[in-house]
């Protein structure tokens, strides 16, 4: 289980449409908090030539000092789950950015009938594919979301989450990893949870939904079930390089991704992960 997964050169990925680089990081400061985020391509699709089918994607909006951010995992039986993944991104976060400029307080379900009608419309580009079929569409673009916003209070930093699909966020401090939202395996209590289904279907009922205060001596984990599975329960191997590396501070950009980019058999799905530190813990980094 713990052994390393067998090395080879990977395939370049099939062109479809989309620059779909097999790994991709970013790192930026705001005056409050640090965030890195890095998404690589899992070894299946560099064993078979496919894309990669995550996406991630934020945005910091600096009147009202809020991070948006979004991750999504391509549904892999999706033949265009690449491009379902990246618009799902751009989309939510774009809408949350428009209703902070607005100065509105944020209506969550206004952001996710936006993505899902950014994916129809995309959807309905597609070769072979009937405008406006939400079915047809969404077995081409199935996609999960996990995606919120954070900003300061006198509190700390607060911290709104939402879960479309199973990846999922955890709260990582020196007492462990502390998910926030429903995981494959569990569903913590105190969440309000949505039947499990990909975008764009438009979920039936409460979205579920996390929401606290981030504080100094916590990293927020955003991350896709390639990240989640290896990680499980984070008392293993993996959850102990991520909280070596994390909890002092933040690494360098490409720090995480070299993180990410892990080997270990029998987990080989695309990968992608952001955090969040607060500038207190972050000033407190060497890298």
């Amino acid at each position: 289980m713990d052994r390393a997964i067998s090395k080879f050169e990977p395939q370049p990925p099939i062109r479809t449409g989309l620059n779909r680089a097999d790994t991709e990081f970013d790192g930026w400061s705001s005056p409050e908090l640090t965030l890195r985020s890095a998404s690589v391509r899992g070894y299946l699709h560099r064993h078979n030539g496919k894309p990669r089918q995550d996406a991630v994607e934020t945005a910091y909006h600096p009147r009202t000092r809020t991070v948006v951010f979004a991750v999504a995992d391509g549904v892999s039986s999706a033949p265009r789950a690449e491009l379902g993944a990246v618009v799902a991104c751009q989309a939510f976060v774009a809408n949350l950015i428009h209703q902070l400029d607005l100065g509105q307080v944020i209506e969550w379900q206004q952001a996710v009938d936006s993505t899902v009608d950014a994916l129809l419309v995309e959807g309905s580009r597609l070769p072979g594919v009937t405008a406006g079929d939400p079915s047809q569409i969404e077995r081409q673009l199935a996609t999960t979301l996990v995606a919120g916003t954070i900003w300061p209070t006198d509190d700390g930093m607060l911290l709104t989450v939402l879960q479309i699909g199973d990846s999922t966020a955890w709260i990582l401090d020196r007492e462990g990893y502390h998910p926030l939202l429903a995981s494959k395996n569990e569903r913590p209590g105190g969440v309000v949870s949505n039947a499990v289904s990909p975008l764009p279907r438009r979920p039936q009922g409460p979205i579920a939904q996390a929401r606290l205060n981030l504080t100094p001596g916590q990293v927020l984990l955003v991350g896709t079930d390639g990240f989640g599975d290896p990680l499980g329960d984070g008392d293993g191997l993996v959850g102990e390089l991520f909280r070596h590396h994390l909890l002092p501070g933040p690494p360098p950009a490409v720090g995480l991704a070299h993180l990410l980019d892990f080997s270990r058999e029998l987990f080989d799905d695309d990968r992608t992960l952001l955090a969040l530190w607060p500038l207190a813990q972050a000033r407190g980094s060497s890298g």
